[in-house]
């Protein structure tokens, strides 16, 4: 075998090695960021409550009144 061949042997274990530590170490962080409570930023939360608002004052709107039409035009003859 030449120097070629045992470059690319070594080259390869080597960046084998290196993925195989990435995905252990991006599995050990998945981990420690499910075991945290989620934390919601303060616009989130700001943005919630305008929400929230909003929605109970549209469940609260009963609209205008509703006008009575002059006799006669609702009724279509044809």
């Amino acid at each position: 075998m030449g120097w070629y061949a045992w470059f690319m042997i070594v080259g390869g274990i080597l960046v084998g090695g290196g993925w195989l530590a990435y995905w252990m170490w991006d599995r050990k962080m998945q981990k420690e960021e499910e075991a945290k409570p989620k934390q919601r930023s303060e616009r989130l939360q700001k943005t919630h409550s305008e929400l929230s608002d909003w929605a109970q004052k549209m469940a609260e709107f009963k609209g205008p009144p509703q006008r009575k039409k002059p006799g006669g035009h609702d009724k279509q003859d044809g």
